[in-house]
């Protein structure tokens, strides 16, 4: 179930191919290569003294691109002038609710109730 069937390594060969491209392969080969090998080296504490001796050459395949040249700066705007804001308009003072004395309130609420359960109010 692993990778030791090699019909899984063609399928994942084939599956790299398709995403990164016959040209790149090769560089992320390299890439995965020395990153190993200075993990390695890091971890042991022992320096190659071929790697040290002579820095890697790099060679490029594709030709070099153009450095974009910058773009020159715009100017600032200056600033406009604030408009002056409109004076709030003034609330409404809420009006006053009436308020029943407590003998009232209740005397109404019993009449809520027993015209809700069908009887007379007591007297």
């Amino acid at each position: 179930m692993g990778l030791d069937n090699p019909i899984h390594i063609a399928f994942l060969v084939v599956i790299l191919l398709l995403v990164f491209g016959a040209k790149r392969l090769p560089e992320i080969g390299r890439s995965l290569g020395s990153g190993m090998r200075e993990f390695k080296d890091s971890i042991s504490g022992e320096a190659n003294s071929s790697s040290q001796a002579a820095p890697p050459t790099i060679t490029q395949a594709s030709p070099q691109q153009p450095v974009a040249q910058p773009q020159p700066v715009a100017q600032p705007q200056p600033v406009a002038q604030p408009q002056p804001v409109a004076q709030p308009q003034p609330v409404a003072q809420p009006q006053p609710v009436p308020v029943q004395p407590q003998e009232i309130q209740q005397q109404e609420s019993q009449q809520q109730a027993a015209e809700a359960f069908g009887s007379t109010p007591p007297a």
